[in-house]
Formats: structure tokens, sequence, C-alpha cells
């Protein structure tokens, strides 16, 4: 059985011991909820703004990498 498959059945099992209806109905809310917005993002106009200017910056070739990009925040940590 995959980890997925295992928790999902957990969960169910927990669900099923639940005799609580209040807690049975916020449960019910929260998985609702979750998954209808996880569906689609709305992005505000400062978001689409931030992404565009990354894609310009790539083109660009304004690049840094993972570990320099840790070295400066080390170096900034410590003079302050």
């Amino acid at each position: 059985m995959t980890t997925v498959d295992k928790i999902r059945n957990e969960l169910i099992d927990k669900i099923l011991s639940i005799r609580n209806r209040a807690f049975l109905e916020a449960l019910d809310k929260l998985i609702s909820s979750s998954s209808s917005e996880s569906d689609i993002v709305e992005l505000t106009n400062e978001q689409k703004m931030m992404l565009d200017m990354s894609e310009e910056d790539i083109k660009n070739g304004k690049l840094i990498s993972q570990e320099v990009l840790e070295k400066r925040n080390l170096e900034w940590l410590n003079a302050m």
C-alpha cells in the first residue's frame, strides 16, 4: 500500500470513529473549501508584475546560484 493510500485509510478510520456532529461538519467544510480553493489561484496585479520582472531577469541572464545567494545572506547576517 502506498503512503498516500495508507494515510487516506487511517484518516477514514479516524473519521468513522468521530461522533461529534459539529466537529464532522467543521471537518467537511475544511475539506470542501481546501479542495475547491486549490484548483484556481488568482494572482494580484503586483504578483503578476513580479513574475514578469522575474521573466525579464531570466531572459537577461540576471541570475545567481543558490550557493552564491546563501553566501551573500550569511555575509549580510554576520554584518548586522
